[in-house]
């Protein structure tokens, strides 16, 4: 069993986001205050001062696409149909929180079968870019993303030069090597669906590292 600590927000909604159910598994990982839940692969950190708070889930490979779900929304819940091997690819599975388990299923039950589907992220604010790095090495957190909710594709520009595509460094983090120093810094945004959506200026010109920034939203 190979789990990789991708955590996504989900969404307690009726309306379904782009395709019907599709079947995978259930389980539940950590205590029952959720403690377990920060960190992962997406790089968020601390999910609740990101916004995304206990309501995540880490995914098995099947499901990862390699970071680009980080971010996805989907809706979750039991069904009664039992088989046997549930974990290995190409099936799939959620690794819920306890607290979060226990919304859709009984503790002792640790593993259950349950339908899924995507939907959207109703996120308030704008999208949040984290600059981290160096002059030569920009390192941007991606988080508050609404609509699909994952960032498939980054670009960045520079006041002072044109739009160049970032590569995915891991999870939500998106890198530059173009030295950016003294130039305001705009980006574009798109989702898994096809939308995208572009900030300018986020950052100034007196561009501190380490510093959170958020404009427009899907």
């Amino acid at each position: 069993m190979d789990f990789l600590g991708i955590f996504l927000a989900m969404l307690n909604t009726t309306h379904g986001y782009g395709s019907g159910w599709s079947n995978a598994h259930g389980t539940f990982y950590g205590a029952g205050d959720a403690s377990g839940t920060m960190g992962g692969a997406c790089g968020y950190g601390n999910l609740c001062g990101q916004g995304y708070g206990t309501n995540t889930v880490a995914l098995s490979t099947a499901l990862f696409n390699k970071g680009l779900t980080c971010g996805a929304c989907f809706e979750i819940k039991c069904v009664s149909e039992i088989d046997g091997s549930w974990c290995n690819p190409p099936l799939r599975l959620f690794d819920l929180s306890q607290l979060l388990f226990q919304h859709i299923a009984h503790y002792n039950a640790r593993i259950v079968p349950v339908a899924y589907r995507r939907v959207a992220c109703k996120k308030s604010g704008g999208i949040s870019f984290t600059i981290n790095g160096h002059s030569y090495f920009n390192l941007v957190l991606i988080t508050n993303v609404g609509g699909a909710g994952d960032a498939v594709s980054v670009s960045i520009k520079g006041s002072k030069t044109g739009w160049q595509v970032m590569s995915c460094n891991w999870g939500h983090k998106w890198q530059s090597n173009s030295y950016m120093n003294g130039q305001a810094l705009s980006f574009k945004v798109t989702t898994s669906d096809g939308p995208m959506v572009t900030s300018n200026s986020v950052a100034t010109v007196n561009l501190a590292f380490s510093k959170t920034f958020r404009r427009g939203q899907f």
